[in-house]
Parts: C-alpha cells; structure tokens; sequence
C-alpha cells in the first residue's frame, strides 16, 4: 500500500470513529427525550467534547494531507468530502446535545402526555433521521450510493411532519394554555430533528459528489 493509500485509510476512519459516535450520542438524546432520562441527557452533553474534537483533528489532518500529496482527482474529492461531513456530523452532535439540554430543562416530564407525542410523530422523527445516519454511513463505508434517493425521501417524510406540527401544538395550546412555553419548547425540539434530516441529506450528497463525481445540491436529479 502506497504512503497517500495509508494516510487516506486514515482519514477515513478518523471519520467513521466520529460517525459512530455522533449516531450515538443521536440515539442518547432520543432515548433520553422519550423517557425523560436526564442522566443519559447528561452523558450526551459530556461527550460533545469528543464530538468537537474529532472535527477538529480531521479538518487538521486532511489539510495536511492536501498540502503534503497535492491530491488531485477522486483523492481530492475524497478529502474534501471528509472535511464538510466531518463539519456536518459536527452540527448534527450540537443538535442531540440541544435536545439533551431541553431534557435536562424538564421539558418532557412537563410535557407528560403520550398522546401529544404520538400526534405530532416526534418519535418517528428521530427514528427517521437515526436511519437516515446509518444509511449514510453505511454508504460511506461500502463506497456504494445507490439508495441515495431513499435518502433524500425520508429527509421529505420528515419536512411533511414538520410542516404539520405547528397546527398540532397550537390546538394543543388552545386546550392547554398553562403550558404554552413548554409547548414553543417542543416546536423547537421539531425544528431541530428537521434540520438534521437536512443535514443527513447534505451528507449523501457530498458521498454521491466523492464517489460518482456527481453533483446533486440544486439538480433535477436530486428533485427526480
């Protein structure tokens, strides 16, 4: 195996250590939201260090690649693809670690009414977009992007329920205005999941970019 070969494995595993981890701590704050568990909300927010971390050490070590092996080709897309995913799984960590903030706020325990949380399909929301990661990722390690457009139509599941939720929570408020702030709260929990479907969308675009040499931001085929 060539030097670049040896020094291009490790960055990529570089991010596929951060990946985990960011699903993980995706999973936390879901797990930690729906049943109110303010110790896992905890753990999260301990570990977003790591999250922060790994970003930086990748952005690092890709720059020092480029500046040592002037790569040029599907090497350089490869290296610049690792460097906006890896900014990209960033803010999906400052997400879960937000939404791990929210619990620890109480948010949930005020919100105790497991048919509001059904209505408004926030549980589906996190599955979706914790699938929606794994998918990527799973994509990333096989160098396969063929269910790209999987992809891109759950991140449309998820905008359609975000769309619906503000006339959900506003007859919710109607029926229950002592808890009016808790439930604004809740629609920014909503708003969060929705931006980090957005951003698992950015992630299989990048892929699709390192992999086919294809572009999909503003395409038809991404709209197809």
């Amino acid at each position: 195996m060539k030097h670049t070969e040896k020094e291009l494995k490790l960055l990529k595993n570089s991010l596929s250590q951060m990946w985990l981890l960011v699903a993980s701590q995706l999973e936390k704050s879901r797990d930690a939201f729906l049943n109110s568990d303010k110790e896992l909300a905890k753990e999260v927010i301990h570990k977003e260090k790591r999250v922060n971390a790994f970003e930086l050490k990748i952005d690092a070590d890709c720059e020092n690649y480029i500046a040592l092996f002037a790569p040029v080709a599907i090497d350089l897309r490869l290296v610049l693809s690792i460097i906006k995913i890896g900014s990209t799984l960033e803010r999906i960590g400052d997400f879960s670690q937000s939404i791990a903030r929210d619990v620890l706020d109480g948010i949930r325990e005020k919100l105790n009414d497991n048919d509001l949380i059904k209505d408004i399909e926030i549980e589906k929301m996190f599955n979706d977009v914790i699938e929606m990661l794994a998918s990527c990722f799973n994509a990333f390690e096989t160098e396969n992007v063929s269910l790209w457009g999987k992809i891109i139509s759950k991140d449309d599941e998820i905008d359609e329920i975000y769309h619906k939720s503000p006339e959900n929570l506003s007859k919710y408020i109607q029926k229950r205005p002592d808890l009016a702030a808790e439930i604004l709260r809740l629609m920014v929990v909503i708003r969060k999941l929705e931006r980090i479907g957005d951003h698992c969308s950015n992630i299989i675009e990048e892929l699709v970019f390192y992999i086919d040499a294809k572009v999909l931001k503003h395409s038809e085929m991404k709209n197809d």
